[in-house]
C-alpha cells in the first residue's frame, strides 16, 4: 500500500530558526543518506565553523545544483506514519510566487516564534499570510526556548498573546510547541529539560493532523470540457466531456449540471478507442451520453443531485496578484474557474496584505503587484465553484487582464447574492418536476432550437414592446416556435386576487417566471419584456427560470445591466433591432442557422 504524504510548509523570519529546524528535521528522521551528517560536521571543522544544522540544507543545494538526485529534496522527512514534503518559502515575495504556482497545496504550516523575541510584528504578518492562503491546520514552534533558559512562564504568556491574535484572522492552531531546534529539545524527541510540557513534539503534532480525503472519496466533480456530436457519421449521441477532478462516476449515475439547473442520467461512459467503463474517477478524463438530452455547455459542473457545487454571482475569495497594472476595484477582468470563464470585478475589499513588506491595510482601493487580497467578487455570470478548503480543484482560479495572466486565488466562500433564495427553489422544482415522455432535447431536434426566453430590458416608453412584437413574428415566420409572453396578460390571468402589482413586485415577477418556465418546458422561444415588473432585477427572472437560459436585450441610452447581451438605442427601428437579436441567438446556437 503506498505511503501517505502530506504537503508542508514552515514559516517563520529569517532569524528566527527555520533553516536549523528543516535542518534538525532531516537530521532526526534519518533521510540524509549514509554519512551525510557526519560528511558536513567534518567540513564545518576544516572551515574552522562551529556546525550549524542549518548548513545540511546549503549542502542539499549544493548536490542538488551539480544534478545529483537526493531522496531528500522529494521527502523532506517521514514518520512512521507518513511522509511529508516541506514548501520552501525562501523570502516573501518569492513564497507569494510559489503560492500561485502550487504551495497553496498545503495541507498544514509549522509556523516559527523566536522565543527570546516573544511575538513580533513579522509573527502576526506570517499569521495573515497563512490566513489568505487558507491553510488551516497550522503547528506554532516557539523556537529558541533554550535561549530563555526554557520558561515556562515565558512560552505560555507567548501563547496566550499569539493565540488570541491568529484566532481574530481565522486561525485556530493546532498545537503550540516549546523547542529548541538547535538542541534538539521536542523536534522528534522530548527533553528533559522540558518536563513541564506535555503536549506533542513537533513530528507528534504534525502527525495529529488530518489529510484530506482522497480526490475519488470526494463528492462528484467533472467540469464540462465540451460537448461533442458526430451526426453527419450517422452517430447522433451527444457526448459530454470533461475530466473528473473529484469523486467517481458510473452509468446509471443520476446528475446535476450547475449552474444551469439541469439533470439528467449517465446512459454510459464514453473513452477514447476503448470499450467503455462502467465507471471512472478521480483524474480521468472520459465523455458521457444522457438518457434524457440537456443542452449543457463549456463551464457546467456535473455533480450528483446529493452534494452540489455553490452557485452564485458573489464569492469571498483570496487573490495573488502578480500583473504589471494594479487591480483595481470596479474594474473587470475575466475570471477562469475550472472550464468556465466569465467577467468578474471586485465587489468588496476586506484586507490586502503587502507581500514585499508582509504589511497588511484595509485602506487601499487597489490590489498592486504582488499584494495578496482577500476580497469579494462579483460574476457576470452565476458560477458553479466550492470552497477551497472542501475541494481544491474546484476552489482555486485564475484572473486573466487583458490577454495575460495576472492573478490567481483561492475560493474562500459563497456570498449568497440576491438571488440565492429565487435559485434554490427553482432547482427543488426541478428536481421534482413530473415531465412526460418527450425530453427537452427531444423537442429542440423537432423545432430546430432548444427553449429560450428573450428578455427585453429597459425604462418605460423606450419601444420595447414593439421590438418584442416584431421579434416574435420573425421568429413565427421562419418556422420558429415562438410566442409573446406579455405581462398584462400573467397580469390578467395569473396574476389574479393581486391588488396591484405595485404592491408586490416580487410576487407578480414570481408569476410571470412561472408561467414563462411552463412555455419554455414545453420548448417555445419565449419573448418577454419588464413593463409588467417595471426595473426589478431581471437576474432573478433568470433564476427562476433555470435550467433554461436567458437573452437580455436592452433598450435606452443608459448602459443597462452588466451582463446585457445586446444593446439597443431608444425607439430603433423594428426590423434592424429585430435582425441584431436574430443574430445574436443564431451565435449561441438558440435559433437554427439558416433560419430567420
Amino acid at each position: 500500500m503506498a505511503r501517505e504524504t502530506m504537503n508542508v510548509v514552515i514559516v517563520g523570519h529569517v532569524d528566527h530558526g527555520k533553516s536549523t529546524l528543516v535542518g534538525r528535521l532531516l537530521a532526526d528522521t534519518g533521510v540524509l543518506g549514509e554519512g551525510k551528517l557526519e560528511k558536513v560536521i567534518e567540513t564545518c571543522k576544516r572551515q574552522g565553523k562551529v556546525f550549524e544544522y542549518a548548513f545540511l540544507l546549503d549542502a542539499l543545494e549544493e548536490e542538488q545544483g551539480q544534478g545529483i538526485t537526493i531522496d531528500a529534496a522529494r521527502v523532506f522527512f517521514r514518520t512512521p506514519l507518513r511522509d511529508y514534503i516541506i514548501i520552501d518559502a525562501p523570502g516573501h515575495i518569492e513564497f507569494l510566487k510559489n503560492m500561485v504556482t502550487g504551495a497553496a497545496r498545503a495541507e498544514a504550516a509549522i509556523l516559527l516564534v523566536d522565543a527570546k523575541e516573544g511575538v513580533q510584528e513579522n509573527s502576526r504578518r506570517h499569521g495573515y499570510l497563512l490566513s489568505m492562503l487558507g491553510i488551516r491546520q497550522v503547528v506554532v514552534a516557539v523556537n529558541k526556548i533554550d535561549l530563555v533558559d526554557y520558561d515556562r512562564a515565558t512560552f505560555w504568556s507567548i501563547v496566550d498573546e499569539y493565540r488570541d491574535f491568529l484566532g481574530g484572522i481565522g486561525i485556530e492552531p493546532r498545537h503550540f510547541v516549546p523547542v529548541s531546534a538547535r538542541g534538539g529539545d521536542m523536534v522528534a524527541e522530548r527533553s528533559t529539560a522540558l518536563k513541564w510540557f506535555d503536549g506533542p513534539t513537533v513530528l507528534e503534532a504534525l502527525d495529529g493532523l488530518g489529510k484530506k480525503p482522497q480526490a475519488e472519496n470526494q463528492p462528484l466533480r467533472m467540469p464540462v470540457q465540451d460537448v461533442y456530436k458526430f451526426n453527419e457519421r450517422g452517430d447522433d449521441r451527444r457526448i459530454i466531456a470533461g475530466r473528473v477532478e473529484a469523486g467517481a462516476l458510473r452509468a446509471g449515475d443520476r446528475v446535476l449540471f450547475s449552474p444551469s439547473n439541469k439533470s439528467s442520467t449517465i446512459r454510459s461512459i464514453e473513452v477514447f478507442n476503448a470499450s467503455p467503463p462502467e465507471s471512472v474517477t478521480a483524474g480521468q478524463s472520459a465523455g458521457v451520453t444522457l438518457t434524457e438530452q440537456v443542452f449543457v455547455s463549456r463551464g457546467e459542473i456535473m455533480s450528483h443531485l446529493e452534494r452540489v457545487p455553490s452557485v452564485s454571482t458573489k464569492f469571498r475569495a483570496n487573490v495573488f496578484w502578480l500583473g504589471r497594472n494594479p487591480m483595481k476595484k470596479g474594474a473587470r477582468y475575466k475570471l477562469k474557474l475550472t472550464t468556465a470563464e466569465t467577467h468578474v470585478a471586485i465587489d468588496q475589499i476586506h484586507r490586502i496584505l503587502d507581500a514585499s513588506e508582509l504589511d497588511a491595510r484595509i485602506d487601499k482601493d487597489r490590489i498592486d503587484r504582488h499584494d495578496v487580497a482577500d476580497v469579494v467578487f462579483r460574476t457576470r455570470q452565476p458560477v458553479a465553484f466550492d470552497p477551497a478548503d472542501d475541494l481544491e480543484a474546484t476552489g482555486r482560479f485564475v484572473i486573466v487582464d487583458g490577454y495575460d495572466i495576472a492573478g490567481g486565488g483561492i475560493v474562500r466562500e459563497l456570498i449568497e447574492d440576491e438571488q440565492a433564495e429565487t435559485r434554490e427553489l427553482s432547482r427543488q422544482r426541478n428536481l421534482s418536476w413530473v415531465r412526460g415522455d418527450v425530453s427537452p432535447g427531444e423537442r429542440a431536434e423537432l423545432t430546430g432550437h432548444p427553449a429560450t426566453m428573450v428578455l427585453f430590458t429597459g425604462a418605460a416608453g423606450v419601444g420595447k414592446h414593439v421590438v418584442a412584437r416584431a421579434l416574435e413574428l420573425a421568429l413565427f415566420r421562419a418556422g420558429h416556435n415562438a410566442y409573446l409572453l406579455d405581462g398584462q396578460n400573467v397580469r390578467a390571468s395569473a396574476g389574479s386576487g393581486m391588488d396591484s402589482v405595485d404592491d408586490d413586485v416580487d410576487e407578480a415577477m414570481r408569476r410571470v417566471g412561472e408561467v414563462a418556465h411552463i412555455l419554455l418546458d414545453a420548448g417555445v422561444l419565449v419573448v418577454s419584456t419588464t413593463n409588467v415588473i417595471r426595473q426589478h432585477d431581471h437576474r432573478a427572472l433568470a433564476a427562476q427560470i433555470a435550467p433554461f437560459p436567458m437573452l437580455v436585450v436592452h433598450l435606452g441610452e443608459d448602459e443597462g445591466p452588466e451582463d446585457v447581451d445586446v444593446k439597443l438605442p431608444p425607439h430603433p427601428d423594428a426590423e434592424t433591432a429585430e435582425a441584431q437579436v436574430l443574430a445574436a441567438l443564431r451565435e449561441r446556437n438558440r435559433v437554427r442557422t439558416g433560419g430567420a
